[in-house]
């Protein structure tokens, strides 16, 4: 069996590209990165001939090594090979239009479900490299009986909202475990609709919501939640669960689910240092070597890597959140005491993308005590 037999549905099979050996991938930014990295680990074997793109202008000459061609050059270009598509989906169809106009017939748009099976393709793979199970919450085996006469634990998975959400596109039907938060209450006189709970409610860091982003609900569900299973999703971004998850959470002692990690290119820490304010990076490692030096020795080799666990979003049992919380909000506090607010508004959500890496870090360093699941998510429209 090959790893292409994990992919699903109408995509494409690996001996279909092993035929042709080669492949071009059409953009040269993140998503092209990350499809680069998927490959290589994957199928070593097939070679990425050059990245494509639509104006050589906007994009580097080459990408880790790889030449980076526009499509109008005047170098002529192999329209047999097949192409991946991986840039945003909205540009999907344009750029497919554009490709078969010029000759190219074998065309895969990476969309998130394609993303998502190479993905965890992909962290299977490099999990058994380090000797690590790679277990979701929906392979588990659904045959055995639940635990007879066991009570059943309480479970809140909280979705944080904001009054300045978009309306979805499509409507979304909240499962009952799930219960929107009203996140930055109390910079705000308005409120989402359908939020019974509010961030600024008790002990609190509501206003502190245009940095911390969705972590001032989880402040608040570390001060306040009385379920024993607690979890944080997003208004667009949700797991995707068996519904006996918490069923089987019972069961098989599960501790933690998380969302499958995400690949970043070159790794961690330079993938945030290239996207935002580089000194809060150093300062975060100054401080990990100052006060918490195990956890500092083990960041360089966590952060040197390319997977982390994205969005702040996890469903845990809550002794193992209220010990997230305890280490996680000490560190963020005293960053954010030497970053201070940043004049732009997507740079000053800093402390919401550090806690990203370091809710990656605080669940690698105890792999070994606390049974770790994972789960696809969804993102909405």
């Amino acid at each position: 069996m090959n790893r292409w037999e994990h992919f699903e549905g109408d995509f494409i099979m690996y001996t279909f590209l092993k035929e042709h050996g080669q492949v071009y991938i059409f953009g040269a930014q993140s998503r092209a990165k990350t499809l680069t990295g998927y490959l290589r680990l994957l199928y070593p074997d097939i070679s990425i001939e050059a990245y494509l793109v639509d104006d050589l202008a906007e994009n580097e000459s080459a990408v880790d090594k790889l030449p980076v061609y526009g499509l109008d050059a005047s170098l002529p270009l192999r329209t047999e090979i097949p192409v991946f598509i991986a840039t945003k989906g909205i540009y999907h169809k344009a750029i497919e239009l554009k490709l078969r106009r010029l000759g190219f017939k074998n065309i895969i748009p990476v969309t998130p479900e394609v993303d998502n099976q190479f993905r965890n393709a992909y962290v299977e793979a490099a999990f058994a490299k380090e000797n690590r199970t790679f277990q979701k919450i929906d392979r588990l085996p659904t045959t055995a009986l639940h635990k007879q006469g066991a009570e059943k634990p309480t479970v809140c998975i909280y979705m944080a909202k904001s009054v300045y959400d978009k309306p979805l596109q499509s409507p979304y039907s909240l499962p009952d475990y799930e219960k929107p938060i009203h996140v930055g209450a109390g910079l705000t006189s308005q409120s989402p609709e359908g939020c019974a709970l509010r961030d600024c409610e008790g002990d609190n860091i509501s206003d502190k919501n245009r940095q911390y982003c969705e972590l001032t609900a989880l402040y608040w569900i570390w001060k306040h939640a009385p379920e024993k299973v607690v979890g944080l999703s997003h208004y667009r971004r949700h797991f995707i669960l068996p519904e006996d998850w918490a069923e089987l959470m019972n069961d098989y002692d599960v501790d933690v689910i998380l969302p499958v990690p995400t690949y970043v290119a070159p790794n961690i820490a330079d993938n945030y240092k290239e996207r935002h304010d580089a000194s809060d990076w150093e300062y975060l490692m100054r401080y990990l070597e100052r006060h918490l030096p195990e956890d500092f020795e083990l960041a360089k080799t966590v952060f040197s890597g390319n997977l982390y666990s994205p969005c702040n979003m996890f469903i845990a049992k809550k002794e193992i959140s209220d010990e997230l919380c305890d280490w996680l909000f000490p560190i963020l506090d005293a960053v954010v005491e030497h970053g201070g607010v940043k004049t732009d508004t997507y740079l000053n959500r800093y402390p919401g993308f550090i806690s990203e890496r370091l809710l990656t870090l605080f669940y690698y360093k105890n792999r070994e005590r606390l049974h770790i699941v994972y789960a696809d998510k969804t993102f909405l429209q």
